[in-house]
């Protein structure tokens, strides 16, 4: 078990994984899934994210308390029993038999590790006068 939970140590030393946070913004807007979006600044203490040429975001870095992991999801095979022996009692002899009580299984996979959460919120009027004072000066 403890071999699957094991990240590849031998990652470039110059690679870092950054989570885009959405929560701040997700019940203020609609973002359509598949939007084309442009994600610029990561080396300032704000990146813009850009959705569809419409939305326009603003983000802050928030380091973490320690490492955290991303993981894949995937759906994994139903535990299924299957009846072999004779019984009187067994009326699905030789039938396979999927356990309605046991909930659907997950397989998660690591995918990366990071540092840093950069938690985004909607861009307004003031920030953009801000930031681009910012880049300027």
């Amino acid at each position: 078990m403890a071999e699957n939970l094991k990240l590849d140590v031998h990652q470039e030393d110059d690679e870092e994984h950054v989570l885009l946070d959405l929560d701040a913004v997700s019940g203020q807007v609609d973002i359509p899934p598949n939007a084309p979006y442009v994600l610029s600044g990561l080396d300032t203490l704000n990146p813009l994210l850009i959705i569809d040429d419409k939305i326009k975001l603003i983000g802050e870095y928030e380091e973490t308390i320690g490492t955290c992991f991303v993981f894949s999801e995937d759906e994994a095979a139903p535990v299924v029993h299957e009846e072999t022996g004779p019984s009187e009692a067994n009326l699905f002899s030789g039938k396979c038999i999927i356990d309605p009580n046991h909930a659907p299984r997950k397989q998660v996979k690591p995918i990366a590790r990071l540092h840093k959460i950069l938690k985004f919120r909607l861009l307004l009027d003031d920030d953009a006068q801000d930031e681009v004072v910012g880049q300027t000066g």
